[in-house]
């Protein structure tokens, strides 16, 4: 009877450690359970710091190149527009050097709390990485994109493209275009927007007003750029439009720089297309 006794303590002492270490092992491991059954978690790629906002992933967008030959004014001198910058952005500044701007410093504008960060995977590199992840049976279009994801993240191709900022006492806005990692993450692209156009009626007093913003802002313009070389709205570098050039529109300023953004692209067709994993053949 002892004995017996004996054995059932002995075999509920033993299921007793075995569940204790299972539970160990569970809550030691589920992390890395967790991990793996979220493949991609956006802000991971911004850092730690809670206080980052919210960010998305986009398909990439198409762009339109301009190539109309630009006229230089009579008289005038191509400008340095590279040296010209929309609050403090520059062409050509890395992704991290924007975003130390304007996310860690004191700025008159802040990141927009939906989504102000756009994620994209080119478009030639979705094509790839779609076939490899087809290769590994993964057809469920949820699960194709968590694994087309994943790869993109991990080999650095899911590149910061897009950065959205608001000044919210004057309704201004800033939005900015990256290219690719594999040009560096740079700047090619600063729309910078106001409301100096818009008018809240038809009355004949909110007409007068819209003109007297146009001027302040065109006066403010002139300041900042001096005069126009190219038209009577274009600061250009040389007459080819694939260089930097800044255009001003009514409430609006665009500083552009096509030719890394063309670099950019072509680029990217050409890698893609040299690193495609296709199966090994043999005939």
């Amino acid at each position: 009877m002892k004995k017996n006794k004996k054995t059932f303590l002995y075999k509920k002492i033993k299921l007793s450690l075995i569940a204790c270490f299972a539970i160990f092992v569970f809550y030691t491991i589920s992390p890395v359970f967790a991990e793996e059954a979220d493949p991609f978690i956006i802000n991971a790629e911004l850092g730690t710091d809670s206080k980052l906002p919210e960010a998305t992933i986009s398909e990439p967008q198409p762009v339109q190149f301009d190539n109309a030959p630009l006229v230089l004014n009579d008289g005038a001198g191509f400008y340095d527009v590279s040296n010209f910058d929309i609050s403090g952005i520059y062409l050509g500044m890395l992704f991290e050097d924007v975003q130390d701007l304007f996310f860690k410093k004191q700025s008159l504008y802040v990141p927009r709390q939906k989504n102000s960060i756009v994620f994209t995977l080119a478009s030639d590199w979705r094509v790839n990485l779609d076939y490899e992840c087809s290769q590994q049976g993964i057809y469920i279009p949820s699960e194709l994109e968590k694994c087309i994801l994943s790869a993109a993240r991990k080999r650095g191709l899911l590149y910061p493209s897009e950065l959205h900022l608001v000044r919210e006492s004057t309704g201004e806005t800033i939005d900015i275009y990256f290219t690719s990692n594999a040009t560096d993450n740079v700047v090619w692209r600063v729309i910078y927007k106001n409301d100096v156009n818009d008018m809240p009626g038809a009355a004949e007093k909110y007409s007068h007003q819209r003109d007297n913003k146009i001027m302040v802002f065109w006066q403010g313009i002139i300041e900042k750029y001096g005069q126009p070389n190219s038209g009577n709205d274009k600061w250009v570098s040389s007459d080819n439009s694939f260089d930097p050039m800044l255009t001003a529109y009514y409430g609006m300023l665009e500083l552009t720089d096509q030719g890394i953004m063309a670099t950019d692209a072509a680029k990217n067709t050409s890698d893609a297309r040299e690193n495609f994993r296709a199966k090994p053949y043999a005939f």
